[in-house]
């Protein structure tokens, strides 16, 4: 261990030493030993093309030395505007106000602000959240409290907002209940949207709840939630910061579910997993509520590296990449079927599901489930000892390779996965 590094999410006195990569190149990483792994998570889920891929460095450089770097409050370049206009063409047409940020958490962070100060700029104060049990929006304040309580925030609970919780309707292969427990949930959903000026905004992570151990809903879930909020006037918010970029199968999450929120949050794999960007993009109604002769109802948010044009440029190089190799990410999920399909009979697996580009088990184990159960610990240390990189969540083994990922190199990780569980005591 390094003497003067602090790892996230690491418990620095009980954790391994952590593993030295000295270069990557496409799915591959390697290591100080020599020793070469597949990434199959794409490195905190951002690495959508692979490592160092050449165009996208490219960019960069090009970019570098053009503009590096240049405050966004009263100046604008051409990176920004290309690569907002680039996003405007693909989303839904109600979404056409792009705000650029840093980070997911921060393009959280950004919707619940412009949500909230929606309301007050038009004098119609709304003062709550409905938010989805498990789920994960990132770890500043604000994101903390509309995140499900967990071990991630429970320290900082007394600081947190008040936020109203439903439980989110995951679903799995040969799940018989979905359907009811889906109307079960729109009824409770509408019964709370009934009460007049209370709610500021819903907010989900559209099909696929990361963190929460990529729990998975549908489609015609979305659906109504979206017709139940605008039937009540209640904002909704997609944060996308993770299922954006082709990982549910297209482009975006809100197309694949068919749906149009009024605000949605991305970032992770919009520059291709080279370097930090998000951006919170809203309808022009939302924004028209922040134009005014008064100050006060200015949007006062920023950052330091807001709209970077190299991160812009990064941008716009992995969405050019992304127009090359459509099917890579929306073919991925047949490739995920054929290979769980062979699994789906293991005693050792259950609630097998998959969405475009994940794929997802529960490992049967007798410790509670969640984040902290250890068999997700000693399946990742197997993964690495064979030359994959997985991190299970938990009891959760969860798949969400690059998109050039090859035939050969996805059977591997698969192969990998059945060993383990096959050793596993």
């Amino acid at each position: 261990m390094h003497p003067h590094l602090w790892h996230p999410y690491t418990q620095a006195k009980t954790a391994l030493d952590p593993l030295k990569v000295k270069s990557g190149q496409g799915v591959w990483l390697e290591l100080e030993s020599g020793k070469r792994l597949i990434d199959a998570i794409s490195s905190w889920w951002v690495n959508l093309h692979g490592h160092a891929h050449p165009k996208i460095a490219e960019a960069i450089y090009h970019q570098a030395k053009t503009l590096e770097q240049v405050i966004f409050a009263g100046f604008t370049h051409d990176p920004a505007e290309q690569l907002a206009d680039r996003l405007i063409e693909k989303l839904p047409d109600n979404l056409n106000r792009v705000f650029y940020s840093d980070n997911g958490s921060t393009a959280v962070e950004v919707g619940l602000k412009m949500a909230y100060q929606y309301w007050a700029n038009l004098d119609r104060p709304r003062h709550t959240f409905l938010a989805f049990e498990g789920a994960y929006h990132g770890d500043t304040f604000g994101t903390m409290a509309v995140g499900g309580r967990s071990i991630f925030s429970s320290v900082f609970a007394d600081l947190l907002f008040e936020v109203e919780y439903l439980p989110f309707p995951s679903t799995y292969w040969g799940d018989q209940t979905i359907a009811q427990r889906e109307a079960d949930l729109i009824a409770q959903i509408t019964e709370k949207l009934s009460q007049p000026d209370r709610y500021a905004g819903v907010i989900i992570e559209p099909l696929v709840q990361g963190v929460a151990g990529m729990q998975m809903c549908r489609s015609e879930f979305l659906q109504a939630l979206r017709q139940v909020t605008q039937a009540h006037a209640t904002l909704l918010i997609f944060d996308e910061v993770m299922t954006g970029f082709g990982r549910t199968g297209d482009w975006f999450a809100c197309l694949k579910a068919k749906v149009q929120p009024d605000i949605i949050c991305l970032s992770k794999g919009i520059t291709g997993g080279f370097l930090p960007l998000s951006v919170t993009i809203c309808t022009e109604e939302i924004y028209k509520a922040f134009y005014s002769d008064n100050p006060v109802h200015t949007l006062y948010h920023g950052h330091s590296y807001t709209a970077n044009p190299l991160g812009c440029a990064a941008g716009l190089a992995s969405w050019n990449l992304m127009q090359e190799n459509q099917a890579s990410f929306m073919g991925m999920e047949t490739q995920h079927r054929q290979h769980l399909e062979q699994l789906q009979t293991h005693p050792k697996l259950e609630k097998l599901r998959v969405m475009g580009t994940i794929a997802a088990m529960d490992v049967v184990t007798p410790d509670r489930s969640g984040y902290l159960n250890q068999v997700g610990a000693k399946i990742r240390q197997q993964a690495i000892d064979r030359g994959v990189l997985l991190r299970p969540l938990g009891q959760v083994i969860y798949l969400m390779p690059p998109y050039c990922i090859t035939d050969t190199e996805l059977a591997k990780i698969y192969e990998t996965i059945a060993d383990i569980l096959d050793c596993l005591n």
